[in-house]
């Protein structure tokens, strides 16, 4: 007897086949997600302050061990003990208390369930500092080391031809620090240089990245029969800007964020930096789609100075205060809030808008433990009705504004969500403390 396969039995078995992969691909993806989630529930560095009870509280099912001597812990029912060999057992699924006694560094080896690898948790414990929020409006000038390239063009040569002697030498960003061995400072120095070559080829050192290099070039004489490299370039910056806080040795912390060069989206590379005196004279509103902005004053004057910019980070800029701006200071030191004490809910932010600094009502709407973006770990909202009806929420010149919650400082406003100006961004405090 001969047996026919059925075409309905074929695609059958391929249907089932199909199903089983797809809930095999659901339950990983969900198995994923959820792997994830827990991920991003701690941060890969957690910061304590010496000599003090900390508690993280970051519900996971994850343990694993504390390397390194000197730290106590207490939580879970005793669930947590002494580990041989200098290490300690650490459970995350309920809060946990530690205790380290000095400035240090620790590693935490998590594991989900006991077994499954998480991550790698940098414990640093930092001193017990406190710090004067500002809120004081700054005016900010900064000189580049060298002079910043912020484009590369052409001009129109002798015999009316296109020229570009720069086009494929130099890049947007580079720093232009010495040419034949002379350095540059100012646009002036470099444009003379260039301007009196008499068509030789001129070498230059460059900053480009983390990296010096030499590269040469020969400029070329423009109809006018000027010696140009058809580069654009900038060798300052202004602008204003909110202090964060001033420490116990006259040192403050602003802005929140770096300063980036307005047409390379580059972190300046300052020579130095100077803070001003600055007069808010007005506030264009902020509404969706179109950030606002606070409007200053300011008079590049020794008897204004307010202090001096020594460094540039990513995490905002940082000096040393002039006596006359840490006595101005209205109010008085408070502790530090670290992000792992950050709850959402009601807090504060202090600002000017033109006739002293006001404390103003926000509300924190979400806390970003783990996120790429350092300057972005607080998500708050603005809710005081004067400071809406003035500005409309965040506006530029607001970032550095320190933010309070519980009597402690736990950031610096730093940027604006454009499509809704009552929602931004901030820093965690702790993330300006390391620069």
């Amino acid at each position: 007897m001969d047996y026919v396969i059925k075409p309905h039995g074929i695609r059958g078995r391929v249907y089932k086949k199909i199903l089983y992969m797809l809930f095999a691909a659901g339950i990983l993806a969900v198995a994923a997600s959820l792997y994830y989630f827990m991920w991003c529930s701690v941060p890969s560095t957690i910061m304590i302050k010496a000599g003090t009870d900390q508690t993280l509280d970051f519900c996971v099912p994850a343990s694993g061990e504390l390397y390194r001597e000197a730290v106590e812990t207490s939580g879970n029912a005793g669930q947590n003990k002494q580990a041989q060999g200098g290490s300690l057992y650490v459970d995350l699924r309920g809060p946990v208390t530690v205790k380290a006694n000095q400035v240090d560094q620790y590693k935490l080896y998590l594991k989900l369930f006991g077994m499954i690898p998480l991550k790698e948790v940098d414990v640093e414990v930092i001193q017990d500092i406190r710090l004067r929020p500002a809120g004081i409006p700054i005016g900010i000038y900064v000189k580049t080391k060298g002079v910043l390239i912020v484009g590369i063009g052409e001009f129109e040569g002798e015999e009316g031809q296109l020229c570009s002697p720069g086009k494929y030498v130099f890049q947007t960003g580079d720093y232009i620090l010495e040419i034949n061995d002379q350095e540059i400072n100012e646009k002036r120095e470099l444009i003379d240089m260039i301007d009196h070559c008499e068509g030789q080829e001129l070498f230059f050192t460059l900053q480009r990245g983390e990296s010096i290099i030499e590269i040469k070039a020969r400029p070329e004489q423009n109809k006018n029969g000027e010696y140009k490299m058809g580069i654009w370039v900038r060798d300052n910056a202004q602008g204003v800007g909110t202090m964060t806080y001033i420490d116990e040795n006259g040192c403050f912390g602003a802005l929140g964020h770096g300063i980036n060069d307005i047409d390379t989206s580059t972190l300046m590379s300052l020579e130095k930096g100077t803070l001003y005196h600055t007069e808010i004279i007005g506030i264009t509103r902020g509404s969706t789609g179109s950030p606002g902005e606070l409007t200053g004053f300011i008079e590049y004057d020794d008897k204004n100075i307010m202090g001096d910019i020594t460094d540039n980070t990513p995490k905002g800029i940082f000096g040393i205060c002039t006596p006359e701006t840490e006595a101005s200071t209205e109010y008085d030191y408070l502790p530090l809030g670290l992000k792992q004490e950050i709850e959402k809910g009601p807090a504060q932010i202090i600002c000017s808008l033109g006739s002293g600094t006001e404390i103003y009502d926000v509300e924190i709407i979400s806390v970003n433990l783990e996120n790429d973006n350092i300057n972005r770990g607080i998500v708050l909202k603005i809710t005081d009705p004067d400071l809406l009806a003035a500005t409309g929420g965040i506006v530029q010149g607001m970032s550095g504004s320190p933010i309070i919650q519980g009597g402690k400082l736990i950031g610096a406003v730093t940027h604006v969500l454009v499509q809704d100006p009552a929602k931004g961004y901030g820093i965690f405090i702790e993330e300006m403390l390391v620069h």
